[in-house]
């Protein structure tokens, strides 16, 4: 009930200010300020502001949200911790593919690493690009061009 009227009285103060700035011939501001001034109004009739302050009050949301924050930071500490080690899931199941293929060789496909947890699987290095040579002129040619058609 008090949420509803604090709502309808910053509606009417909302739309007393419209007025004020369209009586100055301000009218696109007057227009914005108008819209702004009706959203609280909306809100209490589509029965929004009744749903917020049901889930503000009430102790049982707010362990719900407490429970969830937990599971967050459950799972970024898990994601940090598995980011330290410098392994990835996939090398972690290559690794245990390798432990279980020594255990007992089968005719599977090669592991990525040798096994060992932490080591990366080697790759080829890159070729560096060729960079194109610019010509003592070429630097500021376009900085020329827009200098010369402002006339500068």
């Amino acid at each position: 009930m008090l949420a509803e009227t604090i709502c309808s009285a910053a509606s009417a103060a909302g739309l007393g200010i419209a007025a004020v700035t369209a009586y100055r011939k301000r009218f696109l501001a007057a227009t914005r300020i108008a819209a702004y001034s009706l959203v609280p109004v909306g809100l209490v009739l589509t029965g929004v502001v009744e749903w917020v302050s049901d889930i503000a009050f009430k102790p049982s949301v707010w362990l719900g949200f407490g429970v969830l924050g937990l599971a967050w930071l459950l799972f970024l500490t898990t994601r940090t911790v598995e980011r330290r080690r410098g392994t990835t899931r996939e090398e972690r199941r290559a690794a245990r593919a390798a432990r279980n293929e020594a255990v007992a060789p089968a005719a599977a496909a090669p592991p990525l690493t040798s096994g060992i947890p932490g080591e990366r699987p080697r790759t080829k290095p890159s070729k560096p690009k060729k960079e194109q040579a610019a010509g003592p002129g070429d630097d500021f040619s376009d900085i020329e061009a827009i200098l010369k058609k402002h006339g500068l």
